[in-house]
């Protein structure tokens, strides 16, 4: 058993004893399970006494009292019990984390709107719910239990969204109920209207940001005169959206504002410590503007993070010189690195020999298609989060051709006239080039690229939020069927679609292929690229690796070693658009990076 307290002499105490927290994030649900000993081995040979993680609600409790592994949480606190090393749990609600939605279930925002994050009385009762779900993974590895969770989060960031005192009180009240009886903290940007709305009276406040500590400490003290100093969260890197460059720190730089954090005698979490992966479709997105009202920018799959601890476990340049500068803090010497993950022996390439167009995908694996309606319904009336919605009706005729578009459409769209593909429309673009005449019949397959994750967009409605337009005349009875990522977890299921050889076409669908592995224990990772292709989702053996998209910066997915295995691995390649070369190839993975990997950077 260990007390851990808040101090007021500027100290986080241990049983009495002065503690600094030298902490690193690692997100439990970003890396694959059989992984978490070493990627938290590499947090302590860095030189961290301590790990973070979120939790995302959403991947939990995908619908209304339908919990998922809640445990893998508690199995993730016994890792890093064994690692030698403490822990926060940051549970939200909200958590942000470029997680898709921010963490919060797609029925909640669907149901609530723009009640969610307030003291609505439905968003909290749904919220105490799930912390009654979930609270006890954490209770009972508290270190007042001799557990190593010394510190939990009430909400996330508060103070960048709104300043509702009621509700932030209310979630802190229900973490204390459910048994929570570590110190609670509240985290926010250094600035004044940020630790106004997001503070908490008699909750340690604590800061996030990636440079300047002093002057970021100096307006934290003027909000919270004593306690310990803490950067929650240090942004030693950055994550990327499609369609823009990539971004990473310089080392160095990042290295000397990891040693002024702690020259000022303030406790540090490294954000990201280890970055991992936005398996699964996961991955949340932006909107750009000060208002959010601009363009969508989705994240992509990779969550590298230009971490100290690549996407692949590897120790990059910064992980040297943090722990050169964490070394000076430490105890005692620092632990030695575990064996580094073996990448790919030597490159295979996967020959995909099966292909279903994607209706025949829909047939078997969509859910049932809904009754006429009016207008479209939007993912959230059909309570989808991920994955695809076909959205058919018709242009009665006959008529002249005219412009045919769509209002309100989040994010993109494959349109198809009377079984002719006829263009690919977006948010900015959304009227096809060429008019359509009718009578005609039109499908548009729409896909979301990832929930708003920050911001005052959050939880904002996917697929046709508006309607479709014939010149300027709504098109009604509309027709919507889904098919969900989640359909293709039941391999029996998958196994039932009706494969035919490939024709060469290119054409959209799910293609299937194999490659033989002789030594899959021996194989800790390796990368996976698709020559050609546009834009869809990979799985091999079943696990969604996540989203791949021509639009880069990522070309290349991360495949960890646990879902390989001898002889025959299978792939699927769900293709929405434009299929390419006819293989996937694999190899060791990608370099670690370095700031010459790319000319965008952050200071």
């Amino acid at each position: 058993m260990a007390d851990f307290t808040v101090g007021d002499d500027d100290h986080f105490r241990f049983d009495g004893r002065p503690v600094r927290l030298l902490s690193g994030a690692l997100h439990y649900f970003r890396v694959h399970e059989a992984q978490w000993d070493h990627r938290l081995s590499m947090l302590r040979a860095m030189g961290l006494n301590c790990v973070e993680t979120y939790v995302p609600w959403n991947l939990h409790e995908p619908r209304p009292g339908r919990f998922r592994d809640v445990g893998a949480l508690g199995r993730f606190l016994d890792a890093a019990r064994r690692a030698g090393l403490r822990a926060i749990v940051r549970p939200g609600p909200y958590i942000c984390a470029e997680w898709e939605n921010g963490g919060l279930p797609v029925w909640v925002t669907g149901r609530y709107g723009r009640r969610v994050r307030t003291r609505d009385a439905g968003y909290l009762e749904a919220v105490r719910r799930w912390f009654a779900e979930l609270l006890p993974q954490v209770v009972e590895r508290q270190a007042d239990r001799g557990g190593p969770v010394i510190m939990v989060q009430a909400e996330n960031e508060y103070g960048s969204y709104g300043t509702d005192q009621d509700y932030l009180r209310q979630v802190a009240a229900m973490l204390v109920e459910y048994g929570v009886s570590v110190p609670l903290f509240t985290s926010d940007g250094p600035e004044d209207h940020m630790l106004t709305g997001g503070s908490v009276p008699g909750l340690l406040a604590t800061a996030n940001f990636g440079s300047g500590a002093r002057e970021a400490f100096r307006v934290l003290r003027s909000h919270q005169d004593k306690g310990p100093l803490m950067c929650m969260e240090f942004w030693c890197g950055w994550f990327e959206h499609w369609g823009a460059p990539a971004v990473v720190r310089d080392p160095a730089r990042a290295a000397e504002a990891l040693r002024e954090i702690l020259e000022c005698g303030a406790s540090v979490n490294i954000y990201m410590a280890h970055g991992g992966t936005n398996f699964g479709g996961w991955a949340g997105a932006n909107r750009a503007g000060p208002l959010q009202d601009q363009e969508l920018q989705p994240t992509v799959t990779s969550y590298d993070y230009d971490a100290p601890v690549d996407e692949y476990g590897r120790p990059t340049e910064k992980f040297w010189l943090f722990r050169e500068v964490l070394a000076g803090y430490a105890e005692g010497p620092l632990p030695e690195l575990p064996p580094e993950p073996a990448g790919l022996a030597e490159p295979l390439r996967a020959e995909l020999t099966g292909w279903a167009p994607l209706r025949d995908v829909l047939e078997a694996l969509g859910d049932e298609e809904q009754p006429e309606s009016g207008v479209p319904p939007t993912f959230e009336e059909l309570g989808v989060d991920r994955g695809l919605v076909r959205y058919r009706l018709c242009v009665p005729g006959p008529r002249r051709p005219y412009a045919l578009g769509v209002s309100g459409l989040r994010d993109r769209a494959v349109v198809y006239v009377d079984g002719v593909r006829r263009g690919v429309l977006s948010e900015e673009d959304g009227t096809l080039d060429e008019p359509v005449a009718g009578p005609a019949e039109v499908e548009l397959w729409v896909e979301s690229l990832g929930r708003v994750n920050y911001g005052p967009r959050l939880g904002e409605a996917k697929g046709i939020t508006g309607g479709v337009l014939h010149e300027r005349q709504f098109l009604h009875g509309v027709r919507a069927r889904a098919l969900r990522l989640d359909a293709f977890e039941d391999a029996a299921a998958v196994a039932g679609v009706p494969f035919v050889p490939l024709d060469g076409s290119g054409r959209g669908g799910l293609y299937r292929g194999s490659f033989e592995l002789a030594d899959a224990a021996g194989t800790g990772h390796a990368g996976l690229e698709l020559s050609g292709w546009t834009r869809g989702f990979v799985w091999v053996n079943g696990f969604c690796l996540g989203r791949y998209w021509s639009a880069g910066p990522q070309h290349t997915l991360y495949v960890p070693g646990p879902v390989l295995r001898e002889g025959r691995n299978e792939v699927w390649v769900l293709e929405v658009e434009a299929a390419g070369a006819p293989y996937a190839e694999l190899g060791p993975g990608l370099p670690s990076r370095s700031a010459a990997d790319t000319p965008r950077g952050v200071s």
